[in-house]
């Protein structure tokens, strides 16, 4: 897609328990730098705005809504709990082909996935023209035949999709939630129509957790059974894993083996995720 150039102002954060500097795209109204921070306190600014300190950038909505977080040291690096974890994937199929990632955000799975699983195509669908004229700021890869950000709504992007998926990834969301278009039941029917036989959907549950039921109620009338949760224990977060085909048997020897060389390979602790998806799997909670 045709890059979109905008200036950003940048001023001290005007937060007393979050210090760094804010940057931020300049007001089309052309309110000055002050005014600019004024309105950034209080939450009445209109685009995502960047907070700066000298060890991280992080892409936020508002102040209490963080998107990502890039160690700047370590650009490429999955610095928060949840990004790490949702890279369980992999326990599921080691070498996938195509992944779908529905929410940009600062890229960090995104940069993460190219650098690694060089195997794999990559398609990340944003629907905010103002987080993708972020992505340099946050060092993504420039669009190639690997990898592409596609401008779009992610349910209608999914709707409209020809090509299989392997994995698709949602971690999508709005100052208020998860993307209320991704909220559907023909959303989750139409992502694992997508799904290759083995393909597996990973969903990022974050906010509000009284939604989950929601959620977790849809997912289950798409893929029945076929779910692992795993809540990570630093955070709110719950991410919910649903697969096209049979449960995988993760009492298996062979995941642990094979979470042993996910772990040699890519440095993230894939037996501790591997435990835990054991210990979290039970579905007796999940709403029918």
């Amino acid at each position: 897609m045709k890059r979109r150039s905008r200036n950003l102002v940048s001023f001290d954060s005007p937060w007393v328990f979050d210090q760094g500097t804010v940057r931020i795209f300049e007001p089309d109204d052309g309110a000055d730098r002050e005014e600019t921070s004024r309105r950034v306190r209080n939450g009445q600014h209109k685009t995502p705005f960047m907070l700066e300190t000298g060890s991280e950038r992080q892409l936020l909505f508002t102040r209490a809504s963080v998107q990502s977080t890039m160690s700047i040291d370590a650009p490429d690096a999955l610095v928060t709990p949840y990004t790490r974890e949702m890279m369980s994937f992999l326990l599921f199929g080691p070498e996938p082909r195509h992944i779908v990632m529905i929410g940009l955000g600062g890229g960090s799975i995104a940069k993460f996935c190219y650098r690694n699983l060089p195997g794999a195509r990559l398609t990340a669908v944003e629907v905010d023209t103002d987080v993708i004229a972020l992505r340099d700021e946050f060092f993504l890869p420039v669009d190639d035949d690997r990898f592409r950000v596609v401008h779009a709504d992610g349910a209608n992007f999914v709707a409209s999709l020809q090509e299989p998926v392997d994995v698709m990834l949602v971690d999508a969301f709005d100052a208020e939630g998860i993307a209320p278009s991704l909220a559907t039941s023909n959303f989750y029917s139409d992502a694992c129509a997508r799904l290759v036989d083995n393909g597996v959907l990973v969903m990022n549950l974050s906010g509000e957790r009284s939604r989950y039921p929601t959620h977790l109620r849809r997912l289950r009338r798409t893929f029945g059974n076929r779910l692992l949760l795993l809540p990570i224990t630093s955070s709110d977060n719950v991410l919910a894993f649903a697969f096209k085909g049979d449960l995988p048997d993760i009492a298996s020897a062979a995941f642990e083996h094979c979470a042993a060389e996910l772990q040699a390979r890519l440095q993230l602790e894939f037996p501790q995720y591997l435990q835990r998806l054991r210990q979290r799997h039970d579905l007796a909670g999940v709403p029918q």
